[in-house]
């Protein structure tokens, strides 16, 4: 019933991925949300989230920051990164997502999606059939429209992790 919501992976923090595992299966890009996936809410890239993106290049993968925020918090964040983003990205249309393998030369096979929202992040993700990665929120704190979203989203990850007999590890 909530499959098309479902991630491939479930893990409790971008910063516990092991990325280099996924470069060796064939993964060339990652998508990555921005807020509350990498950063707290409307947060500047911190020494964590530049270090991780760093990281990311020197093992030879392209990256790309698809958000639904405005250019002005996107290309902020983007600053000191220089990675590929795209802005007011109308997520979970699988257009943004498109577009972002398009930049970086990648396609569906070798392209990853790290997000913290179900109806948004994840749902996207699947419907332009790249892996989808779920990680917990940073925050605890967000804004109310988010807060909402969480309820029905609680009900769906729940349904997951019992499928799947998960808790906040990987799925192979």
């Amino acid at each position: 019933m909530f499959r098309r919501f479902y991630p491939r992976e479930y893990y409790d923090s971008t910063y516990s991925i092991d990325f280099q595992k996924y470069y060796q299966k064939g993964y060339r890009g990652v998508i990555f949300d921005i807020d509350n996936t990498l950063v707290e809410h409307d947060a500047p890239a911190d020494v964590r989230a530049i270090e991780l993106i760093k990281n990311l290049k020197k093992i030879g993968f392209s990256v790309c920051f698809l958000s639904n925020n405005d250019e002005q918090r996107v290309a902020d964040f983007n600053k000191e990164l220089g990675a590929f983003y795209i802005y007011k990205a109308g997520k979970p249309l699988a257009k943004g997502y498109r577009q972002a393998m398009n930049l970086m030369g990648c396609d569906e096979n070798n392209t990853m999606f790290v997000g913290d929202q179900i109806f948004t992040d994840i749902w996207g993700a699947n419907n332009a059939r790249v892996r989808s990665v779920l990680v917990q929120p940073i925050a605890k704190h967000e804004e109310i429209q988010i807060v909402l979203k969480r309820i029905p989203e609680k009900l769906i990850l729940r349904c997951y992790l019992k499928k799947h007999k998960l808790r906040t590890k990987e799925k192979d």
